[in-house]
This record gives structure tokens, sequence and C-alpha cells, in this order.
């Protein structure tokens, strides 16, 4: 009988509302005693790893509980599932994905809907993320998010809208399974992507989001001695204003790796227009493009990266390809 880990981090999962609507942490997880639903078919062992709201997430809690993980899989346990808030959730999933060997099923769940309002979501996203990490065909999936029936890479895997159930979703690519009763069903496969087992965290990286009229201020408030690096998310396929470029070179000169991402929803950035302030340009200036990844992901990317020691080319070659 396998035996599936279940650690709880905190979130909407974890809350109750109060009779004005008022959502908030509890003393009492409400998912507690939900493990009897699995009773002569899976051992489950649920431990409250923490209970966070989203927000209060930092990549120090990822690490911790990156290792906890890795903890649980020498002790024998043959799946995690995580109960996580929707906020943060996809950062905390790609972070797994980028850290954990490939070698456990590792699946992330949530809910928009606390315990007790109609409709809430999350004992069935559990039940659904509970049977998907105890299926033989999630191995080799890399890290997955499981929310409304349907099954996500941590890699793609973004939040679209701000309270509906049906907010996680994979632009472009779609979900690569879907969970039916007991039975998690995989229609797609994940290419595999390089694993970086970091064990302390390089900060700060930072992210920016470029808009128009856009000019080198916030670029130079950031450029200070600790900065480590620079994610932008830029307009189109790839392009920033041109009053950005010369704080942008600065942050160069100081050989602070800046990747670009592109804003849009869907599509990647790539180094298509050749004017002041385009992408032929700002790939010529030295900026890294990140193909795939949004900016929250990317600056994660970049951020462990760093954390493993890479830099120069290794690290272009790292957080470039969404593959690697």
């Amino acid at each position: 009988m396998k035996k599936i880990l279940v650690l709880h981090t905190g979130g909407t999962i974890a809350m109750s509302a109060d009779e004005d609507g008022a959502v908030a942490p509890t003393d009492q997880n409400p998912m507690a005693g939900f493990e009897k639903l699995f009773d002569n078919q899976l051992i489950i062992e649920s431990e409250e790893f923490a209970n966070l709201p989203s927000p209060h997430i930092t990549p120090a809690v990822m690490l911790n509980l990156k290792n906890r993980i890795q903890q649980a899989e020498e002790d024998g346990i043959d799946g995690v599932v995580v109960t996580h808030g929707t906020d943060t959730l996809e950062e905390t999933a790609y972070f797994l994905d980028l850290t954990l060997p490939n070698n456990i099923p590792v699946v992330v769940t949530g809910a928009m809907r606390s315990s007790n309002e109609i409709g809430a979501d999350g004992l069935h996203n559990l039940i659904s993320a509970v049977w998907t990490a105890a299926s033989d065909d999630a191995h080799d999936k890399g890290v997955l998010v499981v929310m409304n029936d349907e099954i996500h890479t941590a890699r793609y895997v973004t939040k679209t809208h701000t309270t509906n159930v049906a907010t996680f979703r994979t632009p472009t690519f779609g979900p690569i399974g879907l969970v039916s009763k007991h039975n998690a069903n995989f229609f797609q496969e994940l290419i595999r992507s390089e694993i970086c087992d970091i064990k302390t965290l390089v900060e700060p990286v930072y992210l920016l989001k470029a808009y128009a009229g856009m000019d080198g201020t916030l670029f130079d408030a950031i450029n200070q001695p600790n900065t480590k690096g620079l994610v932008i998310e830029a307009l189109g396929a790839g392009n920033l204003p041109p009053a950005t470029l010369p704080a942008v070179q600065a942050l160069l000169d100081r050989n602070i790796p800046i990747v670009l991402v592109s804003r849009c929803f869907n599509g990647i950035a790539e180094d298509v227009y050749d004017y002041q302030g385009g992408g032929v340009k700002l790939k010529q200036m030295g900026v890294t493009f990140c193909q795939g990844l949004n900016g929250p992901k990317a600056r994660l990317k970049l951020q462990v990266g760093l954390s493993a020691g890479k830099t120069g080319a290794a690290l272009k070659e790292f957080v470039s390809n969404a593959t690697s």
C-alpha cells in the first residue's frame, strides 16, 4: 500500500470565512481528518508544515519545504502533496520543480474558496492531488499542480483569475492530464529540465515590469552593491522604452545579470525588433532572453541558478532555455 505525505502550508484551503465573509487562518485546519477517506486504499500521513497565507511565503520557506520533501523521500514516502495558498502557489511549485530530483511524485494544490463557503473546492482538490501523487504515471513528470480536476506542470501553469475555481491555466500548452475519480490520466509529456539541488539562497533578485513611458528611475533604485540579479517583464516580444537603456547598461556594467521575459500572457520573448530599446539591441547589450516563463518564475530560475553557483555563459544557458 502506497504511503503519501501531505504537507500543509496554509492558504485559503486552510482558512474559514467569518459571518461577515472575511477569510482568515484558523487554529484547526479544516482539512484535518480527511485521511479516513483513503482507508484501506492508501496510507496518508499529514503534517502541519506551516500555516501561512501565500503572500507570506518566501523563497526561504520554499527551500525549507524542499528539504522536508527530500527527507520524506529518504524515509520511504511514495509521494508528496503540498497544500498551499493560491497567490504564490505557482512560484512554490516551480521552485520545487527546479530543485527537487524527479524521484517521487510531488503535487501542489490549494483552494479558491475557504472550507465553509458554498461550493468549497479545497477537499475535492486535495483528494484529487493525493490520487495523482499515488499514480505510477505521475513519476518523471516534474512537480505537478492539481486544481479543478486538471493536472498542470509547475513550469508553465499560472493563476489567471482572482476568484474563479478554474483559475489555474497553462497558456499555449494546456494541462498535461485530468483527474477522474481515483485516476490521474496523462496525455502529454514534459521535457525534462536541469535540477539544481541548492542548499542556500542568493538574494536579492528583483523583478520589474515595463510600461509605456518608463525611464531609468526604478533601475537606478535597485542598482545597489548587494543586488544579485534582475528580471524584466518587457513589452511585446521583448522591448523596452529607450529612456530605460542607460540605467539598464549601468546594471550590466556592474556584471548584474539581467533576464528578460515578455509581459504578454502568451508567446515567448525574442530579439525581433532592431530599434533603440528593441530586443536586438537589448541582446547585444548582454540581456538574457528567457523563453516560456513568466516574470515571477524567471526570477526564481535566475535566483536558483545563482544559488547553484552558475555564472557567465552557464547561467545564461540555464536561464535562457525554459527546458534546460
